[in-house]
């Protein structure tokens, strides 16, 4: 009678560990599966800026330091490794880009550019997208960090090795205050 009490316990014990282990393995690969989304709107997001850049080229020419800004910045993001070397390289083309839209309303002609126009249309939708995709994977990242760090999946955890993901966050402060609107 004994046995069969030890027996199932262990049998209970095991499927409770393999439960476990399953869930934090379905938790982690949907972080990658949220980063990999961030990696598409990102991927988007460079392959439009050079346009972008060449439609600004021709009207304003002699804004060569923030046109040389905008390209060093995309590419330190398209090769920056790991979530915080990657919001960082993003942190920064974003204030580069805000440069280069801010250059659009001291010329009127690349304002009134139909391409410009519908680049930075393009451009915006995909900042919105990578909004959205940063922040799905934020949830996912907390999901799988919340089931990691509780117990007992932190002993599963620790033994199967799952390490914890970082957060996309951003690293400027000035862009995590209220703006300031003023009449």
């Amino acid at each position: 009678m004994w046995g069969w009490i030890v027996l199932a316990i262990v049998v209970l014990a095991v499927l409770a560990l393999v439960a476990i282990y399953n869930g934090l393995v379905q938790k982690r690969i949907r972080c990658q599966e949220a980063w990999s989304q961030i990696d598409v709107q990102l991927k988007r997001r460079y392959d439009l800026i050079p346009n972008l850049v060449e439609t600004v080229k021709g009207y304003a020419a002699h804004e060569k330091e923030t046109l040389e800004r905008v390209i060093q910045a995309r590419n330190a993001a398209i090769a920056a490794q790991g979530v915080k070397q990657q919001a960082e390289a993003e942190n920064m083309l974003t204030g580069a880009l805000k440069q280069l839209f801010a250059l659009s309303e001291a010329y009127p002609n690349l304002k009134a550019n139909e391409n410009f126009a519908q680049l930075q249309e393009e451009l915006t939708s995909t900042e919105n997208k990578i909004s959205f995709s940063r922040q799905h994977y934020n949830d996912s990242a907390a999901v799988y960090n919340t089931a990691r760090e509780t117990f007992p999946n932190n002993l599963v955890a620790g033994v199967f090795g799952f390490q914890r993901q970082e957060f996309f966050e951003l690293e400027d402060k000035a862009e995590r205050e209220a703006p300031k609107v003023k009449f």
